[in-house]
């Protein structure tokens, strides 16, 4: 696990402008009379630190809080006692260990399914259709959670507990599509892609340009492949570290299926993304 990742749990964006802040003298700093000032010092100093790759010396952290040196010196002091800060005998600081431990408590404690169910209502509510949180087991896929419609007596086999090949559902592309063109033909030659309907695709080239189409649009689709007459889009879902982790996919008898629904799948796939630390692709 990265450090940096947690980052994004503690610090989600920059608390201020720092730059353009005037620094302060000694006699404005009113040495600890306000807790919450304190506070928020140790936060500026926090928040410079999470933006550096590399340690920075006090002088560099006291102008770009506009802290007093003699000022942020002590609340570093302080929070280096705590592990919140690590200072190195040449006199520069950087983030300290205590906060991957905090990071770990953060993301241990974050739950895909509870993240995700609140955006998947919201989906339902915009479309009127069923919503599926599917995971990887092996070659297929899990249902894990799922929002009815309750509109239609057509069968979704989009059930919590129920499992499809990676290559017929919408989400097992997204993650064949993950696994890179060699683990594709490893998974192609392993399963011999047995087709669940005759929509399905069974042959490695027909599977490679559908996940081509997937690759370039970061959607998938599945019409018809799993069950006649149900069609399905769905769209990644990844964690702090940018590891795909499940997909959320929108399901509908093939009679109401409206593929321009793909661009509100995958921002809300995205915005889950999001819940979860994910801040886009890193270099």
């Amino acid at each position: 696990m990265k450090t940096e990742g947690y980052h994004h749990y503690l610090f989600p964006k920059r608390l201020s402008e720092v730059s353009a802040t005037k620094t302060e003298t000694p006699a404005a700093i009113g040495e600890g009379k306000n807790p919450i000032q304190v506070i928020e010092r140790m936060m500026k100093l926090l928040d410079v630190l999470a933006h550096h790759a590399d340690p920075v010396p006090l002088k560099q952290l006291a102008l770009e809080t506009g802290l007093h040196p003699s000022t942020a010196h002590r609340i570093l002091g302080a929070m280096t006692q705590s592990g919140f800060v690590e200072r190195s005998d040449a006199g520069v600081y950087r983030l300290g260990i205590r906060l991957l431990e905090l990071g770990s408590l953060v993301k241990s404690r974050i739950s895909l399914r509870d993240t995700a169910m609140p955006y998947m209502l919201q989906l339902h509510a915009a479309t009127g259709e069923s919503v599926n949180l599917g995971i990887r087991a092996g070659d297929e896929i899990v249902y894990v959670d799922r929002t009815s419609s309750g509109r239609s007596s057509v069968r979704v086999v989009h059930i919590v507990g129920a499992r499809a090949p990676l290559h017929t559902t919408a989400t097992g592309k997204l993650f064949l599509v993950d696994d890179g063109p060699e683990r594709i033909r490893d998974y192609a030659r392993r399963t011999g892609l047995p087709a669940s309907t005759p929509a399905s695709i069974t042959t490695l080239p027909t599977l490679e340009k559908e996940l081509d189409r997937v690759r370039r649009h970061g959607v998938a689709f599945d019409l018809d492949e799993v069950e006649a007459g149900v069609r399905c889009i769905a769209a990644g879902i990844r964690d702090d570290d940018g590891t795909l982790i499940a997909g959320l996919s929108l399901s509908t008898p093939s009679e109401r299926f409206n593929p321009d629904w793909a661009p509100l799948v995958k921002e809300t796939a995205d915005e889950i993304s999001k819940a979860l630390g994910y801040v886009g692709a890193r270099a």
